[in-house]
């Protein structure tokens, strides 16, 4: 069957089995590993990519379903000349992974978070964010990292997990 969609802001189109996830098709497809498998049953938030802006989970969606639609992986959310989004830079500057496989599925679901509320609560952060697990770092900086990239975001003045100004 193929398919045609925008992948990470560029038009794509495949040839794909109906029967295969979209984590199959970016990971081996198009050699997209930001998209991490783990536990393949929608549980754990690693393969977490945007679908028009709303968060997925790869591993049980069927890549078909992506027709038409604009995907974004890890891969394309740093800006055309390398500078990383506020989300990847608020990461490094809290502290905010260890192992980093959850990071890729982490900073994609709170994209989504942001882009629809950059001024969420503590409370509505650990609300949305509870599909995605980290088994390395704890949450704390992961929330800080959030909170400092939605201040960001709304063009307020942050600090660095360091006390420096970015």
């Amino acid at each position: 069957m193929k398919i045609a969609f925008e992948l990470n802001g560029k038009a794509a189109g495949l040839d794909i089995e109906p029967r295969e996830t979209l984590a199959e098709v970016l990971r081996a497809r198009c050699g997209l590993t930001g998209v991490k498998l783990s536990c393949e049953s929608q549980v754990c938030g690693s393969c977490t990519v945007l679908v028009e802006g709303l968060p997925v989970s790869a591993c049980t969606y069927l890549a078909y379903e992506v027709r038409d639609k604009r995907v974004t992986t890890i891969e394309g959310l740093a800006a055309a000349k390398g500078r990383l989004h506020p989300l990847q830079q608020a990461f490094i500057d809290q502290f905010a992974f260890q192992c980093g496989f959850c990071t890729p599925g982490m900073i994609l679901a709170a994209k989504s978070l942001l882009d629809e509320n950059a001024g969420a609560s503590e409370e509505e952060i650990i609300a949305y964010m509870s599909g995605n697990l980290c088994r390395c770092t704890g949450y704390l900086a992961i929330l800080r990292a959030i909170q400092q990239a939605g201040a960001k975001l709304r063009g307020e003045p942050t600090t660095s997990g360091d006390g420096a100004k970015p």
